[in-house]
């Protein structure tokens, strides 16, 4: 199994259209869950407590690294990280195997 970790600081220095961003982000990665065939599990949420280093994190499994690789290049992935860039200060990810 391989989970596939990301994490977002978001670009909006304004609480509410922060807030507003990581509420879209989640929304986009979620539809995800039942249009991607490679998702395993899903889950994504907003940091609850202000840190102020991440906004919003990602923790899904695939079975393998080639259902990583095609979910990367799934159309509705696509859409959903382009949005993600254009809302997004910085990313850090990892992929750990299990």
């Amino acid at each position: 199994m391989i989970r596939h970790v990301v994490s977002w600081r978001l670009a909006a220095t304004e609480p509410a259209a922060r807030a507003a961003d990581a509420a879209a982000i989640v929304e986009r990665l979620e539809a995800l869950v039942g249009v991607v065939p490679e998702i395993r599990t899903l889950q994504v949420g907003t940091d609850v407590v202000g840190n102020p280093n991440w906004d919003v994190v990602l923790i899904a499994d695939y079975e393998d690294l080639d259902a990583l690789a095609r979910y990367q290049v799934h159309p509705a992935h696509e859409a959903a990280a382009a949005f993600i860039r254009s809302v997004a200060a910085e990313k850090a990810a990892v992929d750990v195997q299990f």
